[in-house]
This record gives structure tokens, sequence and C-alpha cells, in this order.
């Protein structure tokens, strides 16, 4: 907890900086590069990646209909070809413009992403808009997962927590887990990695630090001193109930951050609980 006295940046930035670490080490590691989070938007700021990637996704998802059919039929198959320039493109350039909106058509016409989701030009060029190039990048990863491709940690949760929760409406009863499940197998044969499960060993521990009643977690001078304090209470692994509507949240651990699972996307522990708690709100 001494640790958190000091952090480098406020709450509300800090899920962006898990998501970037994601994204940079599943870019490394489809396509062996070695793209760093602290220059994560310069990495790809030429379009050159995200083109590439993006015919990527169009053969895998070909192949996918090949051996597919069936399912194909059901989902949104990708398949223009997206055009860029690969070589000499320099940041800000007009061919480096021309690469990246030729990236973004292909997300509107060609997957359909919603404009919640999407950013434009000048959103990762000039760096104006650094959240909704994140989280469409992270729209593409969980659509190019549906076909089998290599998916980032954060996408592979999500997957875990959705097949969690469809283990829990079969049984009927919220917080057990199917014996016979295969914690290894994924939604299609054709997954490049199967799913990692969460280790949650340290996950109770990890919440406990984060909640109001420890030294300095949200920056703070010290501890909580309300009758009343915000209620976080653990109903199973990696599941809690928070506040006093009992919501029920899911949290897992993304390397250094304990992320929440919130609606249709993800926040860090931290942030959700400066959003929820009064006494966070307060201060």
């Amino acid at each position: 907890a001494a640790s958190k006295s000091i952090r480098p940046f406020r709450s509300s930035e800090e899920y962006l900086e898990a998501m970037k670490e994601d994204l940079a080490e599943w870019f490394n590691t489809l396509y062996d590069l070695d793209i760093q989070v602290d220059t994560f938007l310069e990495s790809l700021e030429t379009g050159c990646h995200l083109c590439r990637h993006a015919n990527n996704v169009n053969r895998t998802a070909l192949d996918f209909q090949e051996r597919h059919p069936e399912a194909a039929a059901r989902m949104r198959v990708p398949q223009n070809e997206v055009v860029f320039q690969a070589k000499n493109v320099v940041p800000g350039s007009f061919i480096a413009r021309d690469n990246v909106s030729n990236f973004i058509q292909w997300c509107r016409q060609d997957l359909g992403i919603q404009d919640v989701l999407m950013f434009e030009t000048n959103d990762l060029v000039l760096k104006k808009n650094e959240k909704n190039f994140v989280l469409c990048l992270l729209e593409v990863a969980r659509r190019g997962s549906k076909f089998g491709m290599l998916a980032p940690m954060l996408i592979q949760m999500e997957e875990e927590i959705e097949e969690e929760m469809r283990d829990q409406m079969a049984d009927g009863a919220l917080g057990t887990r199917r014996e016979s499940r295969d914690p290894q197998a994924g939604a299609f044969p054709s997954r490049a990695r199967p799913i990692t499960l969460c280790d949650l060993k340290n996950l109770d521990e990890l919440v406990r630090h984060a909640l109001p009643w420890e030294p300095c977690a949200w920056g703070g001078g010290g501890c909580c001193s309300c009758p009343s304090q915000f209620p976080m209470v653990k109903v199973s692994e990696g599941k809690y109930k928070v506040g006093d509507s009992n919501t029920l949240i899911f949290v897992r651990v993304l390397r250094s951050h304990v992320m929440v699972r919130v609606g249709g996307g993800w926040d860090t522990l931290e942030h959700y609980l400066d959003k929820h708690d009064p006494c966070r709100c307060a201060a």
C-alpha cells in the first residue's frame, strides 16, 4: 500500500495505460515488433502496422469462412483489402494520413464498428483522442478473435468471464462453475492461443489494498474513518458485490493493474472506486 502513495498518473488515466500495455504486447507478439507503451501512438501513427493488421484479419476471416461456413454466415466477415503505402512513410505526412484514413474506412465499412468506438485521423496523427484510438483497436482485436486470431489478454479475460456467466446460467446458481468445463477450450479450434485463465490466488489481497480503509489507497494522507465504509464483499473467486446496490462486478489482474469488467468495457479498480465510493468522491 505504501507504494501507492506516489502514483505516476491519475486513476482516470490508469485504465488507458493498462490497455496500451496489453495492446503493445499483443502487436509485438503478432508481428515481432518492439512497440513500447510510452511511444505506443508514435509507433502506429504512420498507419502501416494498422493496415497490415487489417489485411491479416481479412485473410484469417476468409479462412475461417471456408472452414466454418455455417458460423461465418451469422457473422460479419471483412473482405476488402486495405491499400496502403509501407515504405519510407513520414509521420504526419499526407501518405501517413491516407494510411490511417484507409484503416478507419475498413473499420467502419468492413467491421461495422460503431461510431462511439471509432477515432478520426487526427486523433492518432495529432494525438488528439488517445482513448478512442485505444478503444477502437481493442474492438478490432475483439472482432479478429472471433475468427480465431490471437487476442490481447483483456479480450481473453472477457471471453473467460462470458463463458463463466454462461456456465452460471446453465447451472442455475451464481458463483458456481461446471466441473466438466475445459479451461483450455477456445470458441473455435482455429484459435491461435487458448484462453489463459486468470491466476486469482492473490486477487483478494490486491482488492483489499485498493479499498478505502487501506492507507493512502487513493493518494490521500490516511485511512477512511467513516462509520459506514464503502462495502466490497467477495462472492467467489474474481467476483465481488459493491456498494449498497449489491452490484456484482468481475475483477481480474492484468500485469500490475487490477481491472474491473464494467458493462461492455474495462476500468481499473482504483478508478472504479474513485467514481463510486462516496469517501473517495469527496476526496
